[in-house]
């Protein structure tokens, strides 16, 4: 049971806010009765959730991760007109959201899902998500002064957790710096600099909760994949679910893609009904045994060692073809409504007298 909001923002109608109001003008019905109260719970499984009249379906759940660039908004929509992460983010055919945010600045990895409870389980400071930077300061920093970052920082809303930092190296009066936080306060890396002496002149995120974008080129985007889904699910308890492929979307509960069952051309599939209810993969069937279907001409040839109780198969192309009524391998059709292999002389009292063998196909006796 969810409140009807997040249910609503996860069907991609509505942000949560938005939904709020959806909900307080009347236009949201739980099992056909309207809902104007926030904090009504439904489950989206069972109960019927309707907005102006069209049902709620909830969209696959995504896990994706995009190697953000320089001069892009982490936000879905920029008031000021700059260019956002959202356009970056329609290859994934679903409407989805950041986990935290990266500086306008600032480059690197920004994990993207529609799943809400993915999102805050990483976001909340119980968890300690390690996100790893590479940072170029100014300044010639010294181990006494990678100390202080290691202790903590003393910034406008407190100290911050103490930071792993490791000097990389040095150019000229600049230094490069690999740096691990478990937190994220607004500009905190910059803001730190700038506490300390050093201000910040390059700043790019390696990694978010153990997930890299090696090989992923600035403004594109993928899916995470099983082995990272399973990471993270033993880490930190999300996603619930991981076990769809990297490529597929995940499906909320137990809605999952069936896979389209293919059969192979050299043995076909045999029955199914009548043919205007039968699949497109079904083949006639022509009568019985390991000869059904062959009407060419085909015999089956002795059964070798190396395929113990299977029939294997040659053509006899000069061979003389059977008989319309030969049994086994008769091109007459014995699954229809004659009434089966079972039929014998004398069940139809209509045909003629010298042909009342409804099935034929079989030697008469």
């Amino acid at each position: 049971m969810e409140r009807l909001q997040k249910i609503l923002a996860r069907g991609a109608i509505a942000s949560r806010r938005a939904a709020e109001g959806l909900i307080v003008a009347g236009r949201v019905r739980v099992n056909g009765r309207v809902v104007t109260e926030l904090g009504v719970k439904a489950d989206e499984r069972r109960d019927r959730i309707e907005v102006d009249g069209k049902r709620v379906v909830a969209e696959n759940l995504v896990y994706a991760v995009l190697h953000k660039p320089r001069g892009v908004v982490s936000t879905m929509r920029d008031p000021e007109g700059r260019p956002t992460v959202r356009d970056l983010l329609t290859s994934l055919g679903a409407r989805v959201y950041p986990v935290g945010r990266l500086d306008f600045a600032t480059s690197g990895v920004l994990l993207v899902t529609n799943d809400g409870e993915f999102a805050d389980a990483l976001l909340h400071p119980k968890r300690a998500v390690p996100k790893v930077y590479v940072i170029k300061v100014k300044g010639a920093m010294t181990e006494a002064d990678l100390d202080a970052w290691r202790k903590g920082v003393r910034l406008e809303d407190g100290m911050t957790l103490p930071a792993e930092v490791h000097l990389d190296r040095h150019e000229g009066d600049k230094t490069w710096l690999l740096l691990t936080i478990r937190e994220g306060r607004n500009q905190q890396i910059r803001r730190m600099g700038e506490a300390t002496g050093f201000p910040v002149m390059r700043l790019a995120r390696l990694s978010f909760a153990g997930i890299d974008v090696e090989g992923l080129r600035p403004g594109k985007v993928r899916h995470l994949t099983r082995d990272e889904l399973v990471a993270l699910k033993k880490n930190y308890g999300v996603p619930r679910s991981t076990r769809a492929s990297s490529s597929e979307p995940l499906q909320r509960g137990r809605m999952r893609p069936v896979p389209a069952v293919e059969h192979s051309p050299r043995s076909p599939r045999y029955g199914g009904g009548s043919p205007a209810r039968r699949s497109v993969e079904v083949t006639e069937d022509w009568g019985g045994g390991a000869g059904r279907g062959s009407s060419s001409g085909r015999y089956p040839s002795e059964r070798g060692p190396s395929e113990p109780g299977r029939a294997s198969w040659r053509d006899h192309s000069d061979r003389p073809k059977p008989d319309v009524g030969a049994g086994r391998f008769a091109r007459t059709r014995t699954t229809g409504t004659g009434g089966g292999i079972g039929a014998s002389r004398g069940v139809w009292p209509y045909a003629p007298t010298d042909d009342r063998d409804r099935v034929k196909g079989r030697r008469k006796r």
